[in-house]
């Protein structure tokens, strides 16, 4: 007789484990201990086998048939419904394995482990963990679409967190990057969502004014409270005006002082070649005062308790506040910027050094040395021109003639 819910309810615990039939091979197994288990006889090609069809009451009397009918059924095709569960429960693993959220950790530890700060990886990770996760993160990712991720980022703007969107879908991009070399997609449907997000709002960095930085200079070459060697940090940022991360990571292998040239590696500038600094002699004198101090190691400024690791990313902006400049080290760039306009330097010429550049990689490969004649000239007009600031010197306004090619 077919098995009941009343009659499966009343079954109790024997001294040894017994059976209670359905039908068409179905039974319900009931244990010492007093588990109740789903349980199929069935055979394939001449072999008897056993089929688990769930655990009473999580998989009900109805449940357990429809599975059992569905068993029935692949058997009805040639098809072992034991193998097929075997390779269903393999594909769901590779799927695990593939997902998004498995993917996007590989990535974010390899990061974590040799390129970031614990700050920023940990930042990083919360930002996936709390708006991408949720939603895309058991998704394998060779199926996420463009319009899967776009929902979820313009949900997030939709919110107000506009920036953290941008910043994330660049995070995205890099992730589904990953997962193309390590051959788990093929696409980066985050490339796609540039246009299709509310832009983040532009940053201002505070900055030194034109009459700031004279004093600036000068209070420097006293400041005791700071280490030598981060005093000499700020300068090399005054005079090369490059991003602070650029700078704080440097390498001393990446200089060539007899070419006058600093070419900061392309992984760092988060571009597709490297960016050249032409080396004004201000900045060479500079870089020969700072090896005295930390020559003996590869990087320019390495860390007090690592040496083998940059100093903290707060360093320098530390000691400028402790100067009682509420400036950062970011506004450099912005100080630069404005007074070599000012001087009548070219916008492009600026901007190339500025490393505001193309992310094209044809345009990338021509850009690295474009202007470098006019940016080489530039760079050591600035160098003197902070020199004459830093000597307390008066300085005559020098109006650059704009050149009409690179």
């Amino acid at each position: 007789m077919p098995l009941t819910d009343t009659k499966i309810r009343a079954a109790k615990p024997a001294d040894k484990n017994y059976r209670l039939s359905d039908e068409k091979g179905m039974y319900l197994e009931v244990t010492k201990a007093g588990g109740r288990y789903w349980r199929m006889k069935y055979r394939h090609q001449g072999k008897e086998k056993l089929l688990a069809l769930g655990v009473y009451p999580d998989v009900s009397l109805a449940d357990a048939r429809a599975k059992r009918d569905e068993a029935r059924a692949l058997l009805a095709a040639g098809t072992d419904p034991g193998q097929a569960r075997k390779a269903a429960k393999k594909e769901q693993a590779k799927a695990a394995a593939d997902s998004f959220e498995a993917i996007a950790r590989e990535w974010h530890g390899i990061q974590a482990a040799g390129r970031w700060t614990e700050g920023h990886a940990t930042k990083t990770l919360q930002g996936l963990e709390k708006h991408i996760f949720p939603k895309l993160g058991h998704r394998p990712i060779a199926d996420i679409t463009p319009a899967e991720l776009l929902a979820v980022l313009k949900a997030m703007q939709a919110g107000g967190t506009i920036d953290r969107a941008n910043r994330l879908r660049q995070n995205c991009g890099e992730v589904f990057r990953y997962g193309i070399v390590t051959g788990r997609n093929e696409g980066n449907p985050a490339a796609d969502l540039v246009r299709a997000l509310q832009p983040s709002r532009q940053r201002h960095f505070a900055a030194l004014t034109k009459e700031q930085l004279p004093d600036f200079l000068q209070a420097l070459k006293k400041e005791h409270r700071a280490s030598p060697v981060t005093c000499l940090g700020l300068k090399l940022l005054a005079l090369t005006f490059v991003r602070p991360g650029e700078l704080r990571q440097a390498r001393w292998e990446e200089f060539d002082i007899e070419a006058g040239m600093w070419a900061v590696p392309a992984e760092r500038m988060k571009m597709r070649v490297s960016h050249l600094v032409p080396l004004s002699p201000q900045t060479i004198a500079t870089l020969e005062q700072l090896k005295e101090l930390t020559g003996n190691t590869e990087l320019l400024f390495p860390g007090r308790s690592n040496i083998r690791k940059p100093i903290s990313d707060n360093t320098w902006r530390q000691a400028l506040h402790a100067m009682g400049y509420k400036v950062t080290a970011h506004g450099f760039r912005a100080t630069a910027s404005t007074l070599l306009n000012e001087m009548g330097y070219r916008a492009d010429a600026i901007e190339r050094q500025l490393s505001h550049g193309e992310r094209n990689k044809v345009r990338a490969a021509y850009n690295r040395a474009e202007y470098l004649g006019e940016r080489r000239e530039m760079m050591n007009h600035w160098g003197g021109y902070l020199a004459v600031l830093e000597n307390g010197q008066k300085v005559v306004p020098i109006h650059h003639k704009k050149q009409q090619g690179s």
